[in-house]
This record gives C-alpha cells, sequence and structure tokens, in this order.
C-alpha cells in the first residue's frame, strides 16, 4: 500500500471516530480530498514533491475535526500530524518536518513561507473558492484566490468578498 493511501486510511477510520453526524463527515472528506487533489496539481505545477503535497493536505485540519475546534488548528494540527506520522512510520523526520511546516503554517494565508507551506495555502485556498464557486472569496483569501487565477491561466474573477 502507498504512503498516501496508508495515510487515508488513517484519517478516515479517525474522522469516522471523532464525527458522528453524517452530514459533517461528509464535509470533513470532501474538504481533505479536495485540497489533497489541489495540492497534487499545484505541487506538480510548481515542482514540489507531490506525494508529501497530499499528505499534508490530508492531515492539515485534522485537529480541528478532531477535537471540534478551528482555535489556532494550524499550530495545533502540526503537533497532531507529527504524532500521526510517528505512529505511522512512513515518512523520515525531514519529510515529517516539511509536512508539519505546511500545517503549521497554512492558515497565514497573508505570509509567504517555503514554497511546500505555499502549496498547502493555496490548495486550501483553491477548494475554499471552488468548492463553491457561488460562494464570495473571504477577503483574507482573495490576494491568493487572484494569483493563483492567473497561475492557472484563468481570467480574473468579477465575485464581491465577504468577511
Amino acid at each position: 500500500m502507498s504512503r498516501l493511501k496508508e495515510l487515508r486510511k488513517y484519517t478516515d477510520k479517525a474522522l469516522r471516530k471523532a464525527i458522528d453526524d453524517p452530514d459533517e463527515l461528509k464535509k470533513a472528506y470532501v474538504h481533505l480530498y479536495g485540497v489533497s487533489l489541489a495540492a497534487g496539481m499545484i505541487s506538480e505545477k510548481r515542482g514540489q514533491n507531490t506525494e508529501l503535497a497530499c499528505m499534508a493536505a490530508m492531515l492539515h485540519d485534522m485537529y480541528a475535526y478532531t477535537a471540534g475546534s478551528y482555535e489556532d488548528h494550524a499550530h495545533k494540527g502540526a503537533d497532531l500530524a507529527r504524532k500521526i506520522l510517528g505512529k505511522l512510520k512512513i515518512t523520515s523526520e525531514e519529510e515529517t518536518d516539511i509536512i508539519c511546516s505546511a500545517i503549521y503554517h497554512h492558515d497565514d494565508k497573508a505570509s509567504v513561507d517555503s514554497p511546500m507551506d505555499e502549496v498547502l495555502k493555496d490548495a486550501d485556498v483553491i477548494h475554499h473558492t471552488m468548492n463553491d464557486p457561488q460562494k464570495p472569496v473571504k477577503e483574507k483569501e482573495r490576494k491568493r484566490y487572484d494569483a493563483l487565477r492567473a497561475e492557472f491561466g484563468l481570467p480574473p474573477a468579477a465575485e464581491t468578498v465577504q468577511e
């Protein structure tokens, strides 16, 4: 079994254990798998490690889903990811550091961090904006969203911004 499949098996089980509401469970699956797909596409385009990008995406909101709170979820999520990866023993120490850095920084959309950190931030924005194209783009994600549209050769979006 590939490392990504092994991680997805683990996250699927953890989500089922943590989330009782079928609609909330579906939202969690859709978001993690959607961000993972976007991370794979972005990482390929930018010459980053696609497997690690997809793995970071599968773990990026696990703390929020399993703890039921988004408070400081990126930083706490990086700690949780380190524990999960340590338990599964599917990454080297260096790979774990790369994944955990991306998770740690993913909620700070205004700053620019390492290339892999940027892949996860942008994948998260892609999913937030493209999962429901009728939903207004959040102000904190607007700059990244516009830059991603340009990077992928899409025309500028003419939608309103929400807080």
